[in-house]
């Protein structure tokens, strides 16, 4: 696949969907920035912030940082999020990975996205390994239970190619719970084995990976206010804002932009 130029990128973005005008709907939106705000777990990703967050500070920076309609009176219908901000993110992305490929680092890989997400994750991984990185994983097997479904079901976490994310049965899960990274990086240091100097990731596996100070790059849909609050308070090293519900296809161009900007295509 040749690489795009950062216009034809930002084409791509808006005529997908990916960024431009999007399919997750404004409500949705506004919802779950006021969920975050009342500490609803589920929407903190296993982050804690230092600033006691009121809405309209969630808007204001989702405005600033994923390019959402600043105004409050906008409650229903399309929202927004800026290609030129998703690919700023991108860009940084990419010299990050350059970085972990320049120092031979070791990385982790894990999503909540595991149908949507996983493809690009290996994508970059199998790059960084080829240079020498060292792909770590832990804990696989280890399990917890959703207690807020009816009957409660078990997620388990697994690795395959190299990236994290929980399963229930035979089925790979949405996940926004942080509980597999926790384990992840207690394991590894039961086994006094080393962190990775470099996570990326989404949802709670970035959340909880941020909020336990490890290096992480973390991908959010504009419904997702936690982790760019995270990176604002300095737990993260960049958010990267796109609608993270395509099919993996959908991500191809932008996985090759950004190894193409780093170096590693």
């Amino acid at each position: 696949m040749t690489p795009p130029s950062r216009a034809e990128l930002v084409a791509y973005l808006v005529r997908t969907g990916i960024a431009g005008h999007v399919d997750t709907p404004r409500q949705n939106n506004l919802r779950h920035y006021r969920r975050l705000c009342h500490k609803d777990p589920y929407y903190q990703f296993g982050l804690t912030f230092e600033h006691e967050w009121q809405f309209d500070e969630v808007l204001a920076l989702m405005a600033k940082r994923c390019g959402v309609v600043a105004d409050e009176a906008h409650q229903w219908g399309i929202d927004t999020i800026d290609p030129d901000r998703t690919v700023d993110a991108l860009d940084a992305v990419a010299d990050r990975l350059a970085q972990a490929a320049g120092r031979r680092e070791r990385v982790m890989f894990a999503t909540g996205h595991p149908k949507n997400l996983t493809e690009t994750y290996r994508t970059w991984k199998s790059a960084l390994e080829s240079r020498g990185c060292e792909i770590v994983t832990a804990a696989a097997g280890y399990s917890y239970e959703v207690a807020t479904e009816h009957p409660p079901n078990r997620r388990v976490l697994v690795w395959k190619e190299g990236v994290g994310f929980v399963m229930d049965g035979g089925s790979p899960r949405h996940s926004h719970h942080p509980f597999a990274m926790r384990a992840a990086l207690q394991t590894l240091a039961e086994e006094e084995r080393e962190w990775p100097h470099l996570v990326i990731a989404d949802h709670g596996f970035a959340g909880a990976a941020g909020e336990a100070g490890v290096p992480t790059i973390g991908f959010a849909d504009c419904n997702d206010p936690a982790l760019f609050l995270a990176e604002y308070e300095g737990k993260l090293l960049t958010t990267v804002p796109l609608d993270d519900g395509y099919a993996p296809p959908e991500y191809r161009l932008l996985a090759a932009y950004v190894l193409e900007r780093a170096g590693l295509a």
